[in-house]
Protein backbone atom coordinates (compact mmCIF):
# COMPACT_ATOMS: atom_id res chain seq x y z
CA UNK A 1 0.00 0.00 0.00
CA UNK A 2 3.24 2.19 -0.48
CA UNK A 3 5.08 4.18 2.16
CA UNK A 4 3.66 3.94 5.52
CA UNK A 5 4.33 8.14 6.71
CA UNK A 6 4.98 11.49 5.44
CA UNK A 7 6.56 13.93 6.88
CA UNK A 8 4.43 16.04 8.95
CA UNK A 9 4.12 19.28 6.78
CA UNK A 10 1.88 21.87 5.41
CA UNK A 11 1.65 22.86 1.94
CA UNK A 12 0.83 26.13 0.98
CA UNK A 13 0.79 28.66 -2.38
CA UNK A 14 3.73 30.37 -3.63
CA UNK A 15 2.78 31.98 -7.02
CA UNK A 16 1.12 28.52 -8.04
CA UNK A 17 3.94 26.16 -6.22
CA UNK A 18 3.57 24.31 -3.75
CA UNK A 19 5.68 25.03 -0.30
CA UNK A 20 6.68 22.90 2.37
CA UNK A 21 6.43 24.51 5.94
CA UNK A 22 7.47 21.69 8.37
CA UNK A 23 4.72 21.63 11.64
CA UNK A 24 3.99 19.39 14.41
CA UNK A 25 1.65 16.57 13.86
CA UNK A 26 -2.02 17.00 14.74
CA UNK A 27 -4.14 14.08 16.11
CA UNK A 28 -7.24 13.81 13.87
CA UNK A 29 -9.67 15.07 16.78
CA UNK A 30 -7.73 17.80 16.90
CA UNK A 31 -9.46 19.48 13.47
CA UNK A 32 -11.77 21.94 13.64
CA UNK A 33 -14.93 21.09 11.06
CA UNK A 34 -16.15 20.32 9.43
CA UNK A 35 -13.39 19.04 7.75
CA UNK A 36 -12.14 16.77 4.16
CA UNK A 37 -9.62 14.02 5.39
CA UNK A 38 -7.75 11.78 3.06
CA UNK A 39 -6.69 8.17 4.56
CA UNK A 40 -3.77 8.20 2.55
CA UNK A 41 -3.30 4.54 3.02
CA UNK A 42 -6.58 3.81 1.60
CA UNK A 43 -6.46 6.43 -1.38
CA UNK A 44 -2.71 4.73 -1.99
CA UNK A 45 -4.22 1.35 -2.19
CA UNK A 46 -6.68 2.36 -4.92
CA UNK A 47 -3.93 4.18 -6.65
CA UNK A 48 -2.37 1.03 -6.91
CA UNK A 49 -5.03 -0.64 -7.40
CA UNK A 50 -6.17 0.99 -10.81
CA UNK A 51 -2.78 1.06 -11.76
CA UNK A 52 -2.62 -2.45 -11.83
CA UNK A 53 -5.74 -3.12 -13.39
CA UNK A 54 -4.57 -1.00 -16.25
CA UNK A 55 -1.01 -2.92 -16.68
CA UNK A 56 -2.65 -6.41 -16.42
CA UNK A 57 -4.83 -5.28 -19.38
CA UNK A 58 -2.19 -3.90 -21.01
CA UNK A 59 -3.93 -0.12 -21.48
CA UNK A 60 -2.81 3.02 -20.33
CA UNK A 61 -3.82 4.43 -17.19
CA UNK A 62 -4.91 8.65 -17.82
CA UNK A 63 -6.77 9.55 -14.60
CA UNK A 64 -9.03 12.34 -14.12
CA UNK A 65 -7.45 14.48 -11.73
CA UNK A 66 -11.11 16.69 -11.54
CA UNK A 67 -11.76 14.54 -8.53
CA UNK A 68 -8.82 15.76 -6.80
CA UNK A 69 -7.50 19.20 -8.21
CA UNK A 70 -4.19 18.27 -6.46
CA UNK A 71 -0.81 18.55 -8.18
CA UNK A 72 0.50 16.43 -5.21
CA UNK A 73 -1.95 13.39 -5.70
CA UNK A 74 -1.64 13.70 -9.69
CA UNK A 75 2.06 13.50 -9.13
CA UNK A 76 1.85 10.12 -6.98
CA UNK A 77 -0.81 8.78 -9.61
CA UNK A 78 1.73 9.40 -12.27
CA UNK A 79 4.61 7.67 -9.87
CA UNK A 80 2.74 4.73 -9.64
CA UNK A 81 2.19 4.14 -13.49
CA UNK A 82 -0.12 6.69 -14.78
CA UNK A 83 0.83 7.78 -18.40
CA UNK A 84 -0.51 11.32 -18.16
CA UNK A 85 -3.69 12.98 -16.24
CA UNK A 86 -6.71 14.38 -17.97
CA UNK A 87 -8.33 17.12 -16.66
CA UNK A 88 -11.78 19.25 -17.04
CA UNK A 89 -10.83 23.12 -18.28
CA UNK A 90 -7.94 24.68 -19.40
CA UNK A 91 -7.88 26.31 -15.25
CA UNK A 92 -7.45 22.78 -14.12
CA UNK A 93 -4.45 22.16 -16.89
CA UNK A 94 -2.72 25.59 -16.14
CA UNK A 95 -2.57 24.16 -12.67
CA UNK A 96 -0.92 21.19 -13.04
CA UNK A 97 1.40 22.43 -16.01
CA UNK A 98 2.67 24.78 -13.56
CA UNK A 99 3.69 21.78 -10.90
CA UNK A 100 5.83 20.32 -13.37
CA UNK A 101 3.08 17.77 -15.56
CA UNK A 102 3.36 17.68 -19.24
CA UNK A 103 1.25 14.66 -20.36
CA UNK A 104 -2.55 16.53 -20.13
CA UNK A 105 -5.16 16.06 -22.12
CA UNK A 106 -8.54 18.07 -22.04
CA UNK A 107 -11.15 16.41 -22.23
CA UNK A 108 -13.34 19.27 -23.06
CA UNK A 109 -14.48 20.92 -25.97
CA UNK A 110 -12.68 24.66 -25.75
CA UNK A 111 -14.64 27.43 -27.26
CA UNK A 112 -14.89 31.28 -27.00
CA UNK A 113 -12.07 33.50 -27.43
CA UNK A 114 -11.02 34.62 -24.33
CA UNK A 115 -10.13 30.03 -23.58
CA UNK A 116 -8.47 30.38 -27.08
CA UNK A 117 -6.28 32.75 -26.21
CA UNK A 118 -5.06 31.08 -23.22
CA UNK A 119 -4.78 27.71 -25.57
CA UNK A 120 -2.59 29.69 -27.45
CA UNK A 121 -0.21 30.40 -24.77
CA UNK A 122 -0.52 27.01 -23.15
CA UNK A 123 0.54 25.20 -26.93
CA UNK A 124 3.46 26.88 -26.63
CA UNK A 125 4.64 25.23 -23.26
CA UNK A 126 3.22 21.83 -23.55
CA UNK A 127 1.67 19.48 -26.53
CA UNK A 128 -1.43 19.19 -24.93
CA UNK A 129 -4.11 16.85 -26.35
CA UNK A 130 -7.54 17.88 -27.24
CA UNK A 131 -11.50 17.12 -27.51
CA UNK A 132 -14.13 18.19 -29.56
CA UNK A 133 -16.89 16.88 -30.45
CA UNK A 134 -18.21 19.78 -33.48
CA UNK A 135 -17.07 21.31 -36.86
CA UNK A 136 -16.86 24.40 -35.33
CA UNK A 137 -14.79 23.76 -32.14
CA UNK A 138 -12.18 22.17 -34.26
CA UNK A 139 -12.28 25.27 -36.24
CA UNK A 140 -11.70 27.44 -33.62
CA UNK A 141 -9.44 25.41 -32.00
CA UNK A 142 -7.09 25.17 -35.12
CA UNK A 143 -7.16 28.98 -35.30
CA UNK A 144 -5.63 28.55 -31.61
CA UNK A 145 -3.00 26.28 -32.76
CA UNK A 146 -2.08 28.19 -36.46
CA UNK A 147 -1.60 31.51 -34.50
CA UNK A 148 0.67 29.23 -31.72
CA UNK A 149 3.23 28.53 -33.92
CA UNK A 150 2.38 24.69 -34.24
CA UNK A 151 2.28 23.03 -37.00
CA UNK A 152 -0.59 20.63 -35.40
CA UNK A 153 -2.27 19.71 -32.25
CA UNK A 154 -3.79 16.36 -31.83
CA UNK A 155 -7.70 15.97 -31.12
CA UNK A 156 -9.68 13.35 -30.01
CA UNK A 157 -13.11 13.20 -30.94
CA UNK A 158 -15.79 13.00 -28.00
CA UNK A 159 -18.53 10.00 -29.00
CA UNK A 160 -21.69 9.78 -27.24
CA UNK A 161 -21.69 5.58 -25.80
CA UNK A 162 -24.90 6.08 -24.26
CA UNK A 163 -24.70 9.07 -21.70
CA UNK A 164 -26.52 11.64 -24.09
CA UNK A 165 -24.09 14.27 -22.88
CA UNK A 166 -21.35 15.68 -25.50
CA UNK A 167 -20.63 14.01 -28.51
CA UNK A 168 -22.52 12.09 -31.80
CA UNK A 169 -23.08 8.51 -32.02
CA UNK A 170 -20.88 5.77 -32.37
CA UNK A 171 -20.49 5.08 -36.05
CA UNK A 172 -21.51 6.71 -39.35
CA UNK A 173 -22.14 10.03 -37.81
CA UNK A 174 -18.74 9.94 -35.76
CA UNK A 175 -16.65 8.77 -38.94
CA UNK A 176 -17.65 11.71 -40.85
CA UNK A 177 -17.05 14.02 -38.38
CA UNK A 178 -13.45 12.52 -37.90
CA UNK A 179 -12.97 12.81 -41.35
CA UNK A 180 -14.20 16.31 -41.58
CA UNK A 181 -12.17 17.42 -38.59
CA UNK A 182 -9.08 15.72 -40.12
CA UNK A 183 -8.94 18.14 -42.86
CA UNK A 184 -9.09 21.53 -41.20
CA UNK A 185 -5.21 22.84 -40.84
CA UNK A 186 -3.73 22.72 -38.06
CA UNK A 187 -5.14 19.63 -36.05
CA UNK A 188 -4.83 15.80 -36.26
CA UNK A 189 -7.47 13.71 -35.33
CA UNK A 190 -5.40 10.75 -32.84
CA UNK A 191 -8.14 9.14 -30.52
CA UNK A 192 -11.98 8.63 -29.73
CA UNK A 193 -13.07 9.55 -26.23
CA UNK A 194 -16.11 9.01 -24.53
CA UNK A 195 -17.57 9.26 -21.05
CA UNK A 196 -19.66 6.61 -19.71
CA UNK A 197 -22.02 8.32 -17.17
CA UNK A 198 -25.26 6.18 -17.78
CA UNK A 199 -23.55 3.15 -16.08
CA UNK A 200 -24.80 4.90 -13.55
CA UNK A 201 -28.21 4.22 -14.00
CA UNK A 202 -27.52 -0.05 -14.33
CA UNK A 203 -29.98 -2.02 -12.25
CA UNK A 204 -27.62 -4.56 -11.04
CA UNK A 205 -23.59 -5.52 -11.24
CA UNK A 206 -24.07 -7.69 -14.94
CA UNK A 207 -26.00 -5.23 -16.60
CA UNK A 208 -23.26 -2.52 -15.79
CA UNK A 209 -20.29 -4.92 -17.14
CA UNK A 210 -22.78 -5.56 -19.85
CA UNK A 211 -23.51 -1.61 -20.82
CA UNK A 212 -19.78 -0.89 -20.07
CA UNK A 213 -18.42 -3.47 -22.34
CA UNK A 214 -20.85 -2.62 -25.07
CA UNK A 215 -19.99 1.41 -25.17
CA UNK A 216 -16.12 0.75 -25.16
CA UNK A 217 -16.93 -2.06 -28.16
CA UNK A 218 -18.99 0.12 -30.04
CA UNK A 219 -16.00 3.32 -29.24
CA UNK A 220 -13.62 0.74 -30.71
CA UNK A 221 -16.00 -0.39 -33.81
CA UNK A 222 -15.88 3.17 -35.02
CA UNK A 223 -12.08 3.77 -34.37
CA UNK A 224 -11.67 0.19 -36.97
CA UNK A 225 -13.91 2.16 -39.16
CA UNK A 226 -11.86 5.14 -39.17
CA UNK A 227 -8.17 3.07 -39.66
CA UNK A 228 -9.67 1.25 -42.89
CA UNK A 229 -10.77 5.35 -44.07
CA UNK A 230 -6.50 5.82 -43.54
CA UNK A 231 -7.30 7.60 -40.21
CA UNK A 232 -4.13 6.86 -37.94
CA UNK A 233 -6.49 6.38 -34.42
CA UNK A 234 -4.19 5.61 -31.62
CA UNK A 235 -6.05 6.59 -28.55
CA UNK A 236 -9.43 4.42 -28.07
CA UNK A 237 -10.38 6.02 -24.42
CA UNK A 238 -13.49 5.53 -22.82
CA UNK A 239 -13.64 7.13 -18.74
CA UNK A 240 -15.48 5.55 -15.93
CA UNK A 241 -14.31 4.59 -12.67
CA UNK A 242 -17.67 2.26 -12.48
CA UNK A 243 -16.96 0.78 -15.71
CA UNK A 244 -12.85 1.12 -15.60
CA UNK A 245 -12.49 -2.84 -15.23
CA UNK A 246 -14.59 -3.81 -17.60
CA UNK A 247 -13.95 -1.24 -20.45
CA UNK A 248 -10.05 -2.21 -19.81
CA UNK A 249 -10.94 -5.75 -20.78
CA UNK A 250 -12.37 -4.67 -24.57
CA UNK A 251 -9.66 -5.60 -27.06
CA UNK A 252 -8.70 -2.49 -29.23
CA UNK A 253 -9.42 -0.15 -25.89
CA UNK A 254 -6.11 1.54 -25.69
CA UNK A 255 -6.37 3.28 -22.62
CA UNK A 256 -8.83 4.28 -19.87
CA UNK A 257 -9.67 7.44 -18.17
CA UNK A 258 -11.25 6.90 -14.16
CA UNK A 259 -10.97 9.50 -11.78
CA UNK A 260 -13.15 8.97 -8.47
CA UNK A 261 -11.59 5.87 -8.09
CA UNK A 262 -8.33 7.70 -6.36
CA UNK A 263 -11.29 8.19 -2.91
CA UNK A 264 -14.38 6.54 -4.02
CA UNK A 265 -17.72 8.07 -2.54
CA UNK A 266 -21.34 6.87 -2.50
CA UNK A 267 -21.89 5.97 -5.80
CA UNK A 268 -18.98 4.18 -6.57
CA UNK A 269 -20.04 2.11 -3.48
CA UNK A 270 -23.75 1.84 -4.55
CA UNK A 271 -22.31 0.98 -8.31
CA UNK A 272 -20.46 -1.77 -6.69
CA UNK A 273 -17.04 -0.52 -8.34
CA UNK A 274 -16.07 -0.09 -4.34
CA UNK A 275 -16.35 -0.89 -1.08
CA UNK A 276 -17.11 1.40 1.97
CA UNK A 277 -13.86 0.75 3.16
CA UNK A 278 -11.86 1.90 -0.09
CA UNK A 279 -13.79 5.19 0.36
CA UNK A 280 -10.48 7.48 1.19
CA UNK A 281 -11.93 10.87 1.13
CA UNK A 282 -14.66 11.39 4.09
CA UNK A 283 -15.91 14.60 5.88
CA UNK A 284 -15.33 15.01 9.61
CA UNK A 285 -18.50 16.99 11.21
CA UNK A 286 -19.77 17.72 14.37
CA UNK A 287 -23.25 17.02 15.79
CA UNK A 288 -24.43 20.73 16.88
CA UNK A 289 -27.70 20.12 17.82
CA UNK A 290 -30.60 17.58 19.03
CA UNK A 291 -34.02 19.28 18.40
CA UNK A 292 -35.63 15.88 19.01
CA UNK A 293 -34.89 12.06 19.40
CA UNK A 294 -35.66 11.43 15.85
CA UNK A 295 -34.03 14.55 14.26
CA UNK A 296 -29.77 16.03 14.58
CA UNK A 297 -28.23 18.03 12.92
CA UNK A 298 -24.57 18.73 12.21
CA UNK A 299 -22.41 21.46 10.54
CA UNK A 300 -21.81 19.95 7.11
CA UNK A 301 -24.44 21.04 4.70
CA UNK A 302 -24.70 21.78 0.88
CA UNK A 303 -21.37 23.96 1.20
CA UNK A 304 -19.76 21.30 2.18
CA UNK A 305 -20.83 18.09 0.62
CA UNK A 306 -23.01 19.42 -2.57
CA UNK A 307 -26.41 18.70 -2.75
CA UNK A 308 -26.01 15.96 -5.41
CA UNK A 309 -28.15 12.96 -5.81
CA UNK A 310 -26.95 9.42 -5.13
CA UNK A 311 -26.80 7.27 -7.90
CA UNK A 312 -29.71 5.33 -8.87
CA UNK A 313 -31.60 8.40 -6.18
CA UNK A 314 -31.49 7.20 -3.02
CA UNK A 315 -33.28 9.69 -1.15
CA UNK A 316 -29.94 11.09 1.17
CA UNK A 317 -26.75 13.19 0.90
CA UNK A 318 -24.44 10.91 1.91
CA UNK A 319 -23.27 7.60 3.97
CA UNK A 320 -22.64 8.23 7.71
CA UNK A 321 -19.64 5.85 8.02
CA UNK A 322 -20.73 3.18 10.81
CA UNK A 323 -23.69 4.34 11.71
CA UNK A 324 -26.26 2.62 9.73
CA UNK A 325 -29.07 3.84 12.21
CA UNK A 326 -28.25 7.10 11.04
CA UNK A 327 -29.43 9.17 7.60
CA UNK A 328 -28.73 12.59 6.14
CA UNK A 329 -31.97 13.27 4.60
CA UNK A 330 -31.98 16.99 4.12
CA UNK A 331 -29.29 19.61 3.55
CA UNK A 332 -29.58 23.64 3.91
CA UNK A 333 -26.32 25.67 3.11
CA UNK A 334 -24.58 25.20 6.53
CA UNK A 335 -26.55 22.54 8.32
CA UNK A 336 -26.98 18.47 7.62
CA UNK A 337 -30.48 17.09 8.83
CA UNK A 338 -29.89 13.73 10.10
CA UNK A 339 -33.01 11.60 10.79
CA UNK A 340 -32.52 9.18 13.54
CA UNK A 341 -33.06 5.80 14.15
CA UNK A 342 -34.51 5.53 18.16
CA UNK A 343 -33.46 1.44 18.44
CA UNK A 344 -29.86 2.80 17.01
CA UNK A 345 -26.90 4.11 19.03
CA UNK A 346 -26.41 6.82 21.41
CA UNK A 347 -26.21 10.44 19.58
CA UNK A 348 -25.29 13.61 21.48
CA UNK A 349 -24.18 17.24 21.06
CA UNK A 350 -20.18 17.42 20.55
CA UNK A 351 -19.89 13.97 18.89
CA UNK A 352 -18.49 13.71 15.75
CA UNK A 353 -19.32 11.67 12.42
CA UNK A 354 -17.76 10.90 9.22
CA UNK A 355 -19.70 11.47 6.15
CA UNK A 356 -18.90 9.29 2.69
CA UNK A 357 -20.39 12.33 -0.05
CA UNK A 358 -22.63 11.37 -2.77
CA UNK A 359 -20.07 12.63 -5.51
CA UNK A 360 -17.10 12.80 -4.05
CA UNK A 361 -15.64 15.70 -7.22
CA UNK A 362 -17.95 18.78 -6.35
CA UNK A 363 -17.44 18.28 -2.33
CA UNK A 364 -13.41 18.18 -3.03
CA UNK A 365 -13.88 21.70 -4.85
CA UNK A 366 -16.01 23.35 -2.11
CA UNK A 367 -12.98 22.72 -0.23
CA UNK A 368 -9.38 24.62 -0.20
CA UNK A 369 -7.37 22.18 1.50
CA UNK A 370 -7.80 18.59 2.21
CA UNK A 371 -6.48 16.67 5.49
CA UNK A 372 -4.22 13.81 4.58
CA UNK A 373 -3.98 11.21 7.67
CA UNK A 374 -2.19 8.21 8.76
CA UNK A 375 -3.42 6.44 11.86
CA UNK A 376 -5.44 8.56 12.92
CA UNK A 377 -2.43 11.57 12.78
CA UNK A 378 -2.64 14.60 10.34
CA UNK A 379 0.34 13.84 8.26
CA UNK A 380 -0.24 16.54 5.29
CA UNK A 381 -2.35 19.61 4.56
CA UNK A 382 -2.95 18.81 0.69
CA UNK A 383 -3.79 22.07 -1.08
CA UNK A 384 -7.04 22.14 -3.86
CA UNK A 385 -4.96 23.65 -6.31
CA UNK A 386 -7.32 23.76 -9.26
CA UNK A 387 -10.38 24.41 -6.88
CA UNK A 388 -12.49 26.67 -8.88
CA UNK A 389 -10.69 26.92 -11.93
CA UNK A 390 -14.15 25.64 -13.91
CA UNK A 391 -12.95 28.01 -17.20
Amino acid sequence: MGERRDPPIRVESQHGAEVVRVEGPSLLEELDTPALVVDLDVMDWNIERMAALARQAGVRLRPHVKTHKSPWIAHRQIRAGAAGITVAKLGEAEVMIEAGITDIFVAYPIVGEPKLRRLERLLNEVDLMLAVDSVEAAESVAQAVRRSGRATARVCIDVDTGHRRLGLPPGAATVELAERVARIRGLEVVGLMSHAGHLAAASSQPALAEAARRAAEALVETAETLRKRRLAIEHVSPGSTTGAAFEAQVPGVTEIRPGTYVFNDRNTVERWAASEADCALTVLTTVVSRPSPDRAIVDAGSKVLSSDPAAGGAPSFGLIAGRPDLKLERLSEEHGILSVDPAGGELRVGDRLRVIPNHVCPAVNLSDVLYGCRDGRVVREIRVAARGRYR
